[in-house]
């Protein structure tokens, strides 16, 4: 029986594009509010949260019926964990291109955002990142982003993942102490932008760690609130459209 789910390669082209842009709005705008606002650190925040904002919002809407939208590397390594059992969700090979989508599309979007502003193409940060209290703050917004996705899912409402997730992206910007990178592709790229959205190369492992710590607790909790969440992985972040392929498109491990 043909799996429903769009072949492969049209999954990953949209990891791939969907991450770039989504880098390249987190950039682009930290840039441009660096410029706006080369004195006030609190209105940059500001400008950059709601472009962010706005920016995921719409690119969840575009893609997510290509690939489900995930964006991010523990969100689909959520997807492929909770779906195992119940034969939903991505498979392990599908989760390791999706990841590798995921960091080349971020990085050439980090690179489109620095052209874009004629800046060095290339560029390394210098902005470190680093402490117990940043890295509590990403163990916070990855859990939060993983909690939210996977509840809608589980009740049928994956179709407000869009509004949902752009919020929740969009509040963790200011009640965390990290501003919500929240996604290991983000977090990589912004290494390659030596500016207001930025990231030293040595504060990125500590916080790629609290991320998926954070995706533990996330999936954890969100299993605890609803033990057959696993059933709607496949919805992840929303569901991608009914489209018939050779079922080795989507094989489950």
């Amino acid at each position: 029986m043909p799996d429903p789910a769009p072949a492969l390669a049209r999954r990953l082209l949209a990891e791939l594009v969907g991450t770039g842009l989504l880098v390249a709005v987190v950039i682009g705008s930290g840039i441009a509010a660096q410029e706006l606002s080369p004195q006030d650190t609190g209105l940059q925040l500001l400008q950059n949260s709601i472009t962010t904002v706005f920016g995921l919002g719409v690119l969840i809407l575009v893609f997510g019926p290509v690939s489900g939208a995930h964006f991010n590397p523990v969100v689909s390594a959520v997807d492929w964990v909770l779906g195992r059992r119940h034969g939903t969700g991505l498979s392990g090979s599908d989760v390791l291109g999706y990841a590798a989508a995921q960091i080349i599309g971020g990085i050439a979007g980090a690179v489109l955002a620095n052209l874009m502003f004629d800046l060095p193409a290339l560029q390394i940060s210098d902005t470190g990142r680093t402490g117990l209290g940043l890295w509590v703050g990403e163990v916070v917004a990855t859990a939060g982003l993983i909690a939210v996705i996977v509840a809608l899912a589980r009740t049928g409402r994956a179709s407000l993942s869009a509004a949902a997730v752009a919020s929740w992206i969009g509040a963790a910007y200011w009640f965390t102490s990290s501003t919500s990178f929240a996604n290991p592709a983000v977090t990589l790229s912004r290494m390659f932008s030596d500016t207001f959205a930025g990231i030293q190369p040595s504060s990125v492992p500590a916080f790629v760690l609290a991320q998926i710590l954070g995706a533990v607790v996330g999936a954890v909790l969100v299993t605890a609130l609803y033990p057959d969440a696993p059933a709607a992985a496949g919805s992840v972040v929303v569901p991608a459209e009914a489209t018939p392929h050779r079922p080795s498109d989507r094989s489950r491990s």
